[in-house]
């Protein structure tokens, strides 16, 4: 191992309870993406920790792109 500590990446960690503020979700609602795959997480111990980066990709995933909502929207609500 390189005493050079600059080669490594600093991971920026969140806990459970920041990472569902900086999502808007409730805690319920982190652990059921965390839990269902679509937000990776790690478990250290009894505790759950999130990178951070992976919390900006999990936003960029679920944006809602042109004409997607189509099917949400009634055809009363279309303009």
């Amino acid at each position: 191992m390189s005493s050079n500590s600059e080669s490594f990446e600093k991971i920026l960690w969140m806990s459970s309870k920041e990472a569902a503020e900086y999502l808007g979700v409730s805690l319920q609602t982190l652990y059921r993406f965390i839990d269902n795959g679509s937000l990776p997480a790690y478990q250290m111990g009894r505790v759950i920790r999130l990178k951070y980066s992976d919390v900006l990709a999990f936003i960029e995933q679920m944006r809602i792109g042109p004409g997607t909502l189509n099917s949400v929207l009634s055809h009363s609500d279309k303009v």
